[in-house]
């Protein structure tokens, strides 16, 4: 567990969020749970508890921190912290919201439950920098128009919230994450002296538009996220609601107004790069804006052949290809290949299975209404069981009618905007499809199942 001291630096070190959890798996679903849900977890240094002043000097700066993305997958979405700069009471401490104890009781359960805290974390600035340049990340700081008074009271605040009572917090990927809580705290602490102006107007985008934006579209993790996340978060998102995404909270607090004794002023008064990625060979990446920099998003991980080759993209248009050329092949010799349809029940009726628990059995938000339940039904496992009994087929040619307008329903549900799916699935769809219509005309035609090896 965490604890404070401004003078002498821990050498527990927080394990970073995704990367504690994110293992290898089967089943994509999961893999894309964890990065959705982990993601703005960060490595970070502990300080022990010790006297430490409670004010100021006339000199303090307090400045939001925002960490640009990274090349890996779970660092695609950035982060943000304060950072607190007090030369006079040699303080330069960052102040983190995206911090958890890995070792805390049923730390497993409570994640895919949707149950995880995270913490309020306190660390040396210079830690903090070091870490993300070897990352290669950019990191930007803008520095908050404070008079002294209302620095002093959000540094009250941030002391108090680290403390070991106080600094843990209820996760939630778009509601309450390191990069909303800046805004929050903002806002709890200066009340209607903080102004949120009109300049901050980005075009409108659903909650799946902004993730999307931030990872690449042909990656099993985006994949992943895609499925295991339902409509919920395709509909509109507000500006403040965009403010789950640190790059976001940084664009609106620089055309926010903070109001001082005298009159009302721009939040921010200073705003720069402090350390910007290096590109290619030893070249700087050339910072076009200091509000666009942490909207760059780094080289696709995907390149070259073999990428290509175990990309999602690739491997479902194969997967729909193999489906159909399958079907070709049983049409010619008229007889069902049974192997074909019982791996298919089997598959989808599996990460259906996975799919409904997510949606009723944890607290994750954004599991909520998953349509991919028309592509993985669950009463598949059952229908894959029954099909070892050699009985009456014509109820399975019923079932297969059911998958197939199941499907035609999940394309009416992308075109009518109800729900976005992963683009990269779309050729397992069509391959599904065809299966479907040619397995409900084959089954309607064989008096009893073939058997399993046919």
């Amino acid at each position: 567990m965490m604890s404070f001291n401004p003078y002498r630096m821990s050498s527990t070190v927080k394990i970073k969020g995704l990367q504690a959890v994110m293992f290898k798996t089967s089943f994509q679903t999961w893999a894309g749970v964890l990065i959705l849900f982990m993601v703005f977890g960060q490595s970070h240094f502990a300080l022990g508890q010790t006297k430490r002043p409670q004010t100021l000097s006339e000199n303090a700066t307090i400045s939001i921190l925002t960490v640009g993305p990274g090349t890996a997958l779970y660092d695609r979405f950035g982060h943000s912290a304060f950072r607190v700069k007090d030369p006079v009471n040699d303080i330069d401490w960052t102040f983190n919201y995206g911090t958890y104890d890995f070792n805390a009781p049923n730390f497993y359960g409570k994640f895919v439950q949707g149950q995880l805290l995270y913490s309020l974390s306190a660390g040396y600035f210079q830690g903090f920098i070091n870490y993300y340049k070897k990352q290669n990340r950019s990191v930007r700081e803008q520095v908050l128009n404070l008079e002294k008074e209302q620095k002093d009271r959000l540094f009250s605040f941030l002391l108090w919230n680290a403390e070991l009572a106080n600094k843990d917090y209820r996760y939630d990927f778009f509601y309450d994450n390191c990069a909303t809580r800046i805004r929050d705290v903002l806002v709890s602490n200066l009340g209607n002296q903080l102004s949120y102006t009109e300049g901050f107007d980005p075009a409108p985008m659903s909650f799946r538009q902004l993730i999307q934006g931030q990872v690449s579209f042909n990656d099993w993790g985006s994949l992943g996220m895609d499925i295991a996340i339902g409509a919920v978060v395709d509909v509109p998102a507000t500006p403040w609601q965009f403010q789950f995404l640190p790059k976001y909270v940084a664009q609106a607090h620089a055309e926010a107004t903070i109001k001082t004794s005298e009159r009302t002023e721009p939040l921010i008064t200073s705003d720069e790069i402090l350390y910007a990625p290096i590109m290619g060979e030893g070249a700087v990446a050339e910072t076009r804006s200091k509000s666009n920099t942490e909207s760059e998003l780094p080289a696709e991980s995907h390149v070259g052949v073999i990428g290509f080759l175990t990309s999602p993209l690739f491997i479902m248009s194969l997967l729909g290809l193999g489906l159909m050329l399958i079907s070709w092949r049983d049409h010619r010799r008229d007889r069902r290949c049974v192997l074909t349809d019982r791996i298919i029940w089997f598959t989808t009726g599996l990460i259906g299975v996975l799919l409904v628990l997510l949606w009723f059995g944890t607290d994750h938000f954004a599991t909520k209404m998953n349509y991919n339940l028309l592509w993985a039904m669950p009463i598949s496992i059952v229908v894959w069981l029954l099909s070892f009994k050699k009985s009456s087929v014509q109820w399975l040619a019923n079932y297969q009618l059911f998958l197939i307008l199941m499907l035609v329903l999940m394309i009416m549900h992308q075109f009518t905007g109800v729900q976005s799916f992963a683009p990269t699935l779309w050729p397992l769809i069509g391959g599904l499809l065809v299966r479907f219509i040619y397995s409900r005309q084959a089954i309607k035609n064989e008096k009893t199942l073939l058997p399993a090896h046919e």
